[in-house]
């Protein structure tokens, strides 16, 4: 996949090209099934992180277009496509639900940096480990299924 830094996203989006906007935080791509739908991946500390090493890129965690009919599932890495399994509908909801708790978490300590003493019950605290554990076994699959195939 080639990537291009660009102030504005195009309307029409070419196929095989990742679109960065520094400016926007957000990168933009068609889907790399090739269904044509427009995949937009948010960059912030709780969405997708982008690396650039000066000749490739790559963003974290995986694309999961959940609410496609293609339900495509892949990272890229390196500038490359690496395919991902598919997820059940079980392991999507899971993951959304993983998504909204770190989104939780990150803002709730922000808030608290910004001077809110609340504190977690340790019913919310053994809740955020089953998550965590969840989300361990989950990557460490993805990892075993990208590392196997190659």
């Amino acid at each position: 996949m080639i990537h291009k830094f660009v102030e504005f996203i195009p309307e029409n989006l070419e196929e095989g090209i990742i679109y960065i906007t520094i400016k926007y935080a957000t990168a933009v791509h068609s889907c790399a099934c090739g269904c044509g739908k427009e995949v937009v991946t948010p960059l912030s500390p709780t969405d997708w992180k982008l690396t650039y090493d000066g000749a490739t890129i790559t963003l974290s965690p995986s694309i999961g277009n959940w609410n496609f009919e293609c339900k495509s599932h892949y990272w890229i890495i390196n500038s490359e496509v690496e395919w991902a399994d598919q997820w059940s509908n079980e392991m999507i909801q899971e993951g959304r639900t993983q998504d909204r708790y770190e989104k939780s978490k990150y803002y709730k300590k922000e808030k608290s940096d910004l001077g809110d003493t609340h504190q977690d019950s340790k019913s919310e605290i053994k809740e955020e480990i089953k998550k965590l554990n969840l989300m361990m076994r989950t990557l460490r699959r993805m990892k075993e299924y990208l590392f196997s195939t190659k």
